[in-house]
């Protein structure tokens, strides 16, 4: 391969401090630029987060777009459904699960894909996203449908 992973992902909203603070509190992410996309001119700003050693999300909040209000049901989402973050390791999956689970912004599904463990959640703007590790109790060659619930973490009922 010629690349090594994503390099950003670029989402609009209607409120970019609060959704710095929820990937700060919740993924540890660092905004590393806020202000105007250009100099001078206010109605557009970019702010980036560093949200691991190689991605970041871009983040626009354009005065007057609504887009960032839309949001329909999985795979009718337009061109992006959603994106998938890699934890660092299993014990940072359950930190960011359990984050995410505190904020209401998940519930306490994980699904066991076979070679990996997944948990999706909602930021405060209604983007999907999917926090993915290495699964420690994978079989090899064995693959799960969507669906499946991991052995290992108990569901808890809200």
């Amino acid at each position: 391969m010629l690349t090594v992973g994503l390099n950003h992902v670029a989402t609009l909203t209607n409120d970019a401090r609060r959704l710095h603070a929820f990937y700060q509190e919740v993924f540890e992410a660092e905004v590393i630029r806020d202000a105007p996309e250009i100099e001078g001119e206010e109605a557009v700003r970019l702010s980036i987060l560093k949200i691991g050693p190689h991605t970041e999300l871009n983040v626009f909040e354009i005065d007057g777009n609504t887009e960032a209000d839309r949001q329909v049901p999985t795979f009718a989402r337009g061109r992006i459904d959603h994106f998938g973050l890699q934890a660092a390791s299993i014990e940072a999956f359950e930190t960011i699960r359990d984050r995410l689970i505190a904020r209401g912004a998940a519930d306490s599904f994980v699904t066991d894909f076979g070679p990996m463990l997944s948990v999706f959640f909602r930021d405060p703007d209604g983007l999907e996203g999917e926090v993915c590790v290495a699964n420690p109790d994978a079989v090899p060659g064995v693959t799960n449908p969507p669906g499946t619930p991991a052995a290992r973490y108990v569901v808890i009922d809200a």
